[in-house]
C-alpha cells in the first residue's frame, strides 16, 4: 500500500484546479496566481511521471534523445503478480485522476476561450499539455507494456546503438563508450 503516493497523486492535481478556480478571490496579482498554478502543475507532472505511476500501477515512461537528436519514447510495465484489494483501489484512483483532470483542463480551455480571458489561455494550455503527456505515456505503458526494463533496454541498445558504435569504431579507429542517459 502506498497512501502517501496516492495522496500526492491527487493533491497536486486538485490543488492546481482549485487554485485556478479561486485564485482571484485570494490575490489580485495575475503573475502570482500564474506562477503558483504552473508550479503545482509541474509538481504534479513530475510526481505522477516519476513516482506515483511506478508505485501505484507499476508503469513508467520517459523520453530519450539519442545521439542523432531523435526523440524516442520508452514505455515500461512491471510484471505484478496478484494485486491486493488495496492496490486495486489505488490503481483506480490513479487512473481516474489521470483521465478526469485533462478533461477538466479542457473544459477550462473552452471556458477561458469563450469568456475571452485570454491571459489565462497559456496557463490552461500548459495544464492540458502536462496532463495529456502523462495520460499518453501511461496509456501506452498499459496497452503495450508487457516488457520489463531489461528487455526494453536490451532491445533499445541492441538494435539502435550497436550499428552506431560500429560506425564510430570503423571511422576513426578508436573505441567510444556510450554515456548513460539520466532519468
Amino acid at each position: 500500500r502506498h497512501p502517501l503516493a496516492t495522496f500526492f497523486h491527487l493533491f497536486f492535481r486538485v490543488s492546481a484546479i482549485v487554485t485556478y478556480l479561486f485564485c482571484d478571490w485570494f490575490s489580485n496579482s495575475f503573475v502570482a496566481c500564474f506562477v503558483i498554478i504552473l508550479l503545482l502543475l509541474s509538481f504534479d507532472f513530475w510526481s505522477v511521471k516519476n513516482v506515483t505511476g511506478r508505485l501505484l500501477v507499476g508503469l513508467r515512461w520517459w523520453n530519450q534523445i539519442d545521439e542523432d537528436g531523435k526523440s524516442h519514447w520508452v514505455f515500461e510495465a512491471k510484471r505484478v503478480p496478484t494485486t491486493a484489494a488495496s492496490t486495486e483501489a489505488e490503481a483506480r484512483i490513479f487512473w481516474l485522476g489521470l483521465i478526469i483532470c485533462p478533461v477538466i483542463w479542457t473544459l477550462f480551455f473552452f471556458s477561458t476561450l469563450f469568456s475571452l480571458k485570454l491571459k489565462w489561455l497559456a496557463l490552461v494550455i500548459a495544464g492540458i499539455s502536462l496532463q495529456t503527456a502523462n495520460l499518453y505515456g501511461y496509456i501506452h505503458c498499459k496497452l503495450g507494456g508487457q516488457k520489463t526494463l531489461s528487455r526494453a533496454t536490451s532491445r533499445l541498445f541492441a538494435t539502435e546503438d550497436v550499428p552506431k558504435r560500429q560506425n564510430r569504431i570503423s571511422q576513426d579507429g578508436t573505441k567510444e563508450h556510450g554515456k548513460a542517459v539520466p532519468r
